[in-house]
């Protein structure tokens, strides 16, 4: 599983890669803020062929081809692009995301940013690596020590995006910088201690899933905005749910769901 996981990742990075600053059609999805390219759909073609071929009888969500049921037990979670608008205006900050649910919990997760060939891996009580080197979140327990991200999309519920602006200012007060890549490079920094942690409102669970066990392996904590647990059980009719999430170490964390507390 591991080996497949890492063969996904590499093979459709190099598709990633070799189709990055090439003009690329775009179509829009829901609005302005989720797009597809015909790269998601190269990227996410090699990645469940690859799956299909070691796992035949094991079930399927990826983000551009929804959600094949077969056997429940075992669950691969795909994103073959998180950050696409990023990639389509040319900016480095995009990745993939593969992750796998055992009677829907995370056990093993791969991320891989193509552009810098970081590879992010973690299974369930054996810790997070970079590259085949043990990481782990920051240390720092003061939220003026650190940069800390959020991720703001557009949205028609304008009392949304107030409620996200005032989290964002209560933020600003405590932390050291705001900053943003509104991608999965935000999580892998924030595994990797580079970041205090993030927000996001606005997520699907192929954002999610192997993010949460990668920070989780690597001494973190992520949960909705509410503080409540992360659930992945879903059936056909749910799975494109949207999560609240937000991710830090176990110090800064509750520092942060104040400040969102506060903020309401």
């Amino acid at each position: 599983m591991k080996n497949t996981i890492i063969d996904a990742l590499k093979s459709s990075g190099q598709i990633l890669i070799e189709n990055f600053k090439k003009i690329n059609k775009i179509s829009i999805k829901q609005n302005q803020s989720h797009i597809v390219t015909k790269t998601d759909l190269e990227s996410e073609k090699n990645i469940v062929s690859i799956i299909e071929s070691k796992f035949p009888n094991h079930s399927i969500i990826a983000e551009e081809t929804g959600f094949k049921i077969k056997n429940l037990e075992y669950l691969w979670i795909i994103d073959p692009i998180d950050g696409t608008s990023n990639f389509a205006s040319q900016i480095p900050w995009f990745g993939i995301l593969i992750g796998v649910l055992k009677n829907f919990k995370p056990i093993m997760a791969g991320i891989y940013l193509p552009y810098y060939d970081e590879l992010y891996f973690a299974e369930k009580g054996k810790g997070s690596f970079l590259n085949g080197k043990r990481i782990f979140v920051t240390k720092e327990t003061d939220l003026k020590n650190v940069l800390f991200s959020y991720s703001l999309d557009f949205s028609e519920d304008k009392l949304k995006t107030e409620f996200e602006t005032r989290i964002i200012k209560e933020l600003i007060d405590d932390i050291r910088n705001l900053r943003a890549t509104n991608s999965v490079v935000d999580f892998c920094y924030t595994a990797d201690g580079r970041l205090g942690g993030f927000i996001n409102q606005t997520t699907k669970i192929w954002d999610v899933v192997a993010a949460t066990l990668i920070i989780e392996e690597a001494g973190g904590i992520i949960t909705d905005i509410k503080g409540k647990p992360l659930n992945f059980k879903v059936n056909q009719s749910n799975y494109s749910r949207n999560f609240t999430i937000i991710g830090s170490n176990k110090i800064l964390y509750p520092k942060v769901l104040e400040l969102i507390v506060k903020a309401e």
